[in-house]
């Protein structure tokens, strides 16, 4: 893994939005969850930065309420007030530019507290609207001065198309360099996203049957339970496209994808990321009904209890054509990869939270065990959610008979016993440490708008059929057709708490015969 930079200095974090959800639910508790497992060294502060008025005491208060609700560490009261005792709110108008005279001062005090002037870290937790203004007032007044280490973290939606981006990044560039903006993607903190170049690239297992010859398809599936929530206002205007395919699914795709670094640095490693998205096949506007599916999930049944449908959802259009989910075939046209189908979909009110990547290696010739041709699988997943582990399908010969062939497990779980740190935490004390391997570069943002913009563009201008499916389901029936047009399905997403691997893959009969019994050779 690439080398952290020295953490020695110093550092204020200015939070900007240090009242809203995103501060109350990620940023505090992960910040708690450094102090208490020792990644921070002792001399920080925070600045929470926000419109509301409140005192000292109430943001303490605030902090305090949202790490005993979200934290995976437990509060523990005696070293509390050396924690929130770095913590200081500045009430002002982010539109203002005088205002930032106050901020320039509280940042200037709390860097006489800690000894030294050190690095000053921006977070803008606000809307992406807001962020031109901010960073162009911060430089203008002193805060993000040229005479101190400076970094800025922001959030997605990066822009809601191409143009957008360009002209928000432009803005951006105005004050920070691109060496100094870190832009998140919370998947690139989760520890199984992080293992996948590990697993790769430290295993001889593995590495010489990461192509084209040896494997069938990747398939890549983030399903979520839970409809719109209280994010219609958003959710209307972004879809499944932008909020989770345009990012996070495109860089899942992009780390199975990659080729192995020329170095474990984060510039050789961004760039082989790169590479994946330059190698993206593009679809015009008239290829995308036969390569991408949209769907909207109806009333239906999810954990046995009813739901609405999305237009039934508060603040929801009653004829939205926004799409709920979304699937798509993709081609990474390269060397390595060429006519290997990556299969990805996502999706709201679906029948289990799961995200995991799927490497469906080819089948056996048809001699041997498999001359009937229903010899299952060979299988390797990557869970990443919520359930953290590797899982391999393999096949061997069942106990007690000459020529049975059955399918047989090997399972990892990561974080049995030894819960994972939150992605925040992780990308946190990346930005602290200055270490932007798992941020996103600029080229990247820009070449994954280019890909997703001309398939929204056919939506919009096609009036592309908008599929339906209940909720509760795994989305249309449009999206088994996208891989039954090359003699493909969607392989099983099972539940390791409730039942072994195998047993989920039996209950898919295009996959392996029936079997008695279903053994696990490891369990770790």
């Amino acid at each position: 893994m690439p080398t952290h930079s020295d953490n020695s200095l110093p550092f204020v974090l200015v939070i900007f939005g240090a009242t809203g959800d995103l501060a109350k639910r990620k940023l505090f508790p992960a910040l708690y969850g450094l102090y208490r497992t020792n990644l921070l060294q002792h001399h920080f502060a925070v600045v929470g930065v926000g419109r509301s008025p409140i005192g000292q005491s109430d943001f303490h208060q605030m902090v305090h309420d949202a790490v005993r609700t979200h934290s995976r560490i437990s509060v523990e009261e005696r070293e509390w007030m050396s924690f929130i005792g770095r913590f200081e709110y500045v009430s002002l108008d982010v539109k203002n530019a005088e205002a930032y005279k106050e901020l320039l001062s509280v940042v200037g005090k709390k860097e006489q507290e800690l000894g030294r002037a050190g690095n000053r870290l921006f977070y803008l937790a606000i809307a992406p609207d807001l962020f031109g203004p901010v960073t162009n007032h911060l430089k203008s007044s002193g805060v993000a001065s040229a005479q101190v280490g400076k970094r800025l973290i922001i959030e997605k939606p990066f822009g809601h198309d191409y143009p957008s981006a360009k002209a928000l990044n432009e803005q951006i560039r105005q004050s920070f360099e691109e060496e100094e903006i870190f832009r998140i993607d919370h998947y690139l903190g989760k520890e199984m996203i992080q293992n996948i170049e590990v697993i790769r690239f430290a295993n001889s297992l593995f590495e010489p049957l990461w192509n084209n010859r040896h494997i069938d398809n990747i398939q890549i599936t983030a399903s979520e339970t839970v409809g719109v929530e209280d994010r219609a206002s958003y959710y209307e205007q972004a879809g499944a496209l932008r909020d989770m395919v345009q990012n996070h699914m495109l860089q899942m795709v992009m780390m199975t994808a990659m080729e192995p670094p020329s170095r474990l640095n984060t510039e050789a490693i961004r760039d082989e990321k790169v590479k994946v998205l330059r190698s993206l096949r593009r679809y015009t506007e008239e290829e995308v009904r036969h390569y991408v599916v949209r769907g909207q999930y109806r009333e239906g049944t999810v954990n046995g209890k009813p739901v609405p449908g999305y237009r039934q959802e508060p603040n929801v259009n009653s004829e939205s054509l926004t799409e709920t989910y979304v699937a798509a075939q993709l081609y990474v046209d390269n060397f390595r990869w060429a006519g290997v189908p990556f299969y990805i979909r996502t999706g709201k009110r679906m029948p289990k939270k799961v995200t995991e990547i799927v490497i469906r290696f080819k089948d056996m010739p048809n001699i041997y065990f498999n001359k009937k041709g229903d010899l299952g699988p060979n299988l390797l997943i990557i869970r990443i959610n919520p359930e953290e582990g590797i899982y391999m399908l393999l096949n061997a010969k069942k106990q007690g008979t000459d020529r049975d062939v059955i399918p047989i497990a090997m399972e990892f779980c990561n974080n049995c016993g030894q819960e994972s740190p939150e992605a925040y935490e992780r990308l946190l004390l990346d930005a602290i440490q200055g270490d932007s391997t798992f941020f996103t570069r600029w080229d990247e943002v820009s070449l994954a708008w280019k890909f997703v913009d001309p398939i929204r563009k056919a939506w919009e201008r096609f009036d592309l059929p908008l599929s339906f499916y209940a909720a509760g389901s795994w989305g249309p029936d449009e999206a088994d057709r996208l891989l039954a047009q090359n003699g493909a399905k969607w392989l099983p997403v099972y539940d390791p708490q409730a039942q072994p691997l195998v047993q989920a893959v039996e209950q898919a009969p295009h996959l392996v015969h029936p079997v008695e019994q279903f053994p696990v050779l490891t369990r770790g």
